[in-house]
């Protein structure tokens, strides 16, 4: 891993990471972080009768990063897939997993 996040996202966008590292830390950890706490922004500003602005509050970081982590953990399981020799049905699980996962989370 890197220590500048700007060259780790870009790492991200391009399906540079290794499949575990984008899956597990970007999927599952940092999808994780950034949904719980968008939905805590969310529900605390309801609760001040800013809906409006919960519901851009709650979506304006959360999507952008669920696309981010999807994208890249496509491209990671395709590189792994292709390049690497892995698993096609690892691969077709971290794709499918990941595709439900972060739409789900995204809707709710």
């Amino acid at each position: 891993m890197t220590s500048n996040p700007v060259t780790a996202v870009r790492r991200l966008w391009r399906g540079e990471l290794p499949l575990g590292a984008a899956f597990w830390l970007w999927g599952v950890l940092g999808a994780a972080v950034v949904n719980l706490g968008t939905s805590a922004l969310f529900l605390a500003l309801v609760s001040m009768d800013l809906a409006l602005l919960a519901w851009i509050a709650g979506y304006a970081c959360s999507l952008p990063y669920n696309l981010l982590a999807l994208v890249g953990i496509w491209r990671s399981a395709e590189r792994y897939e292709e390049q690497q020799g892995g698993s096609p049905r690892l691969a077709l699980a971290a794709r499918t997993v990941s595709l439900v996962g972060l739409v789900v989370i995204s809707i709710f």
